[in-house]
């Protein structure tokens, strides 16, 4: 969307009055609803990547997949599943492509038995699936066995939440610790593969639980029968004819139980850690996590820190079915070609259709067996890279924590990963301002001959130049208008807290940055605990905080504390907002120092709309004001865009926490991890995953 459709909404005087009212104004929803506000795609690629949604095909979303398999109808089931809160659920997805949630409620963590919704999990990972429809999970950090049924009835197969341990016993009385892998064979008989203990159990229909092979707290590397073998940390596991396969992760080696519970080695060697394709020994993983084999005794790993699909014949031999060991990215293709982003789960059909969750694609993409070809069937994934181009057609790599527009429209980003200064014009053609993709570095330079490390602030003055955070260098450079990069302050490789001029003062890991109308800018000194002043003479000096220091307090120049502050913006006479991340606060410091805390409440983490210290946040990361006061915070945790008055009036904007990806579209809607946020004649600009859109700010 160009800016020239943004500025036809721009919101009237009078009704950004009445929405600063806190509890007299307008409910959102209906305000929403009479203004047809959209979230609009300004730069990049912004609509794959994570989040929560059930849709058919390429639309249904996923936060990150890990466990896979398959029934006898073709239905898939995912545990789907984000240790930063997420889905949390067991996904559905039919041979048709349409994605439901079969059980569980998304971002709800517990141990509830109940019917689809109304169960909860605790990081589910492996599934297996009898031949009557039910599936078995096994919920990691509950340390359990759940059993859902054909209709979506979930219980607590085997073990006690929150009792670890490796007691062979029936249903309750039974014990694991961290269990990863589950397996179902034609008997309905459930096998797992408990990590923490090294060990492999059994479970019967009837729920009694047996180690078959290993010895619970005996990490080892033995081939033997039962008891007298040892594992390493095994993950994945399969089963075919009774012939069970086990990714021995922590070993870097498959192994194979007979139904006597005689323990093999297949391929890989203990200890030798690597990529290699060969014959037994000979081959190398790094580390496999899910397996699945076929109908001809052919296995297949998802080995997972080398990002590729493994597949053993029957004799050992190994080969490299997809992608190319340590080559990370998202290309559909064949062989070699193809990337992945650490798979986690495999299976495989009747038809051997072998698919697999790409865990950090947050995509099910499905390789064909004899050819290699990959494709994607459910959900999509992020694009990332470093393309210039004019609006989709751009490509950034974590567009970092701020946002800045200069006098002329102009949108400058620091694309950390990148290593580079974008800049968009106003019709969204984005060029590299400084810089060069790929490469890091420190050098003082022009345009593409200057080096960067991970910058992440940026901010502009009145005469256009672009003072950027050049984080992982802990300096604060400057680039004026013809992209002449110069260091401002600090020294490139030489982190630490001292105030100082120019090369003589220290950062420790910065991020946000901001400036007033005297030019001078504010830097969130993240690791360091405080806030930082930087004259236009290069004069640095600490405004508040106490290096090192970590807490909450208010109170004047070095008494206050903070938590980890990323976000930062500044009034035209140097009234200074923090988003203190850690504390789940935003701050206000005045020009004298004096630190008050405007809304939220420190260590009280949430997503509450209200007043003051009535209002909760989740990690938030930046900030913008408009021309009336009213603060603008991108609330990463929640994934929204929250409104906050002079009066400390919190009102959530836009996004439906705490479900994350990009649904463009008419407000309120969903958004993902938004990391920066500007604001410029009644646009905001909002950095989120692989690029940067755009809304009103009403």
């Amino acid at each position: 969307m160009t800016k020239k459709t943004v500025s036809l909404l721009v919101l009237p005087v009078v009704l950004l009055g009445a929405l600063s009212q806190g509890s007299a104004q307008m409910p959102m929803a209906a305000f929403w609803q009479s203004t047809v506000l959209p979230l609009s795609l300004f730069v990049g690629n912004v609509t794959g990547g994570n989040g929560y949604l059930d849709a058919t095909g390429a639309s249904a979303r996923f936060q990150n997949p890990t466990g896979i398999s398959v029934d006898v109808s073709g239905n898939l089931y995912v545990s789907d599943d984000s240790p930063q809160g997420g889905a949390t659920v067991i996904r559905k997805i039919t041979s048709g492509g349409v994605v439901t949630t079969f059980a569980g409620t998304p971002s709800l963590y517990g141990i509830v038995d109940g019917t689809g919704s109304g169960a909860s999990f605790n990081g589910p990972n492996g599934i297996g699936v009898d031949g009557s429809g039910n599936v078995f999970v096994a919920d990691v950090y509950n340390q359990t066995i759940r059993k859902i049924t054909p209709v979506g009835v979930v219980s607590t197969f085997a073990g006690t939440a929150g009792s670890g341990g490796s007691t062979d016993g029936t249903g309750a009385a039974a014990r694991f610790n961290q269990p990863n892998g589950a397996a179902v064979d034609g008997s309905g008989n459930a096998y797992v593969a408990d990590t923490v203990n090294h060990t492999i159990r059994k479970i019967t229909p009837a729920g009694v639980v047996t180690t078959l092979a290993g010895s619970a707290g005996s990490s080892g590397v033995a081939d033997g029968t039962g008891a007298a073998a040892r594992f390493n940390g095994p993950q994945g596991i399969a089963v075919a004819s009774g012939t069970l396969y086990v990714a021995d992760s922590g070993n870097f080696t498959i192994r194979k139980i007979t139904p006597a519970g005689v323990v093999t080695t297949l391929a890989g060697t203990a200890g030798s850690y690597g990529s290699a394709d060969g014959t037994g020994a000979a081959a190398q993983f790094t580390r496999p996590g899910g397996l699945a084999v076929d109908a001809s005794s052919v296995v297949y790993v998802a080995d997972t820190n080398a990002n590729t699909i493994r597949k053993i014949t029957s004799a050992g031999v190994v080969t490299t079915l997809a992608g190319t060991a340590g080559a990370v990215g998202s290309a559909d293709a064949t062989g070699a070609a193809a990337r992945f982003s650490g798979p986690s789960g495999v299976t495989v059909d009747a038809s051997n259709h072998l698919y697999v969750a790409d865990t950090y694609n947050h995509v099910i993409r499905m390789v064909a067996t004899l050819t290699g070809v990959v494709t994607t069937p459910i959900g999509t994934a992020n694009v990332v890279g470093s393309a210039d181009g004019t609006g989709a057609a751009a490509r950034f790599n974590s567009p970092s924590t701020s946002v800045a527009i200069d006098g002329a429209g102009n949108v400058y980003v620091a694309d950390s990963n990148n290593h580079t200064i974008r800049k968009a014009t106003p019709a969204g053609v984005v060029t590299t301002f400084a810089g060069t993709a790929g490469t890091s570095g420190s050098t003082d330079a022009t345009g593409a001959a200057a080096r960067f490390n991970n910058p992440a602030g940026i901010a502009v003055d009145a005469s256009n130049n672009v003072y950027v955070v050049d984080k992982f260098n802990c300096t604060v450079r400057k680039i004026t208008s013809a992209g002449v990069v110069t260091t401002l302050a600090g020294t490139a490789g030489s982190c630490g807290n001292s105030d100082g001029t120019g090369a003589a003062a220290r950062f420790g890991y910065a991020n946000g940055l901001a400036i007033d109308a005297s030019g001078n800018l504010y830097v969130a000194d993240t690791n360091d605990m405080t806030i930082r002043k930087i004259t236009p003479a290069g004069v640095v000096t600490t405004l508040a905080g106490t290096a090192g220091s970590y807490g909450s307090a208010d109170g004047t120049g070095a008494a206050a504390r903070f938590g980890y502050p990323y976000g930062i913006a500044s009034t035209a006479a140097g009234t200074v907002y923090v988003a203190d991340t850690h504390n789940f606060t935003i701050r206000k410091i005045t020009p004298g120092g004096v630190v008050t805390t405007l809304a939220g409440t420190a260590a009280s983490q949430g997503s509450a709309d209200g007043t003051g210290a009535a209002a909760r946040f989740d990690f938030p990361k930046a900030l913008a004001l408009n021309q009336a006061g009213i603060l603008f915070v991108a609330d990463s945790g929640n994934n929204t865009i929250r409104r906050l008055t002079p009066a400390g009036y919190v009102k959530t904007i836009i996004g439906l926490p705490p479900l994350g990806y990009v649904n463009l579209g008419t407000l309120p809607t969903h958004l993902a991890r938004p990391v920066g946020i500007a604001i410029s004649a009644g646009t905001m600009y909002i950095t989120t995953v692989g690029g940067i859109v755009t809304s009103p700010a009403p």
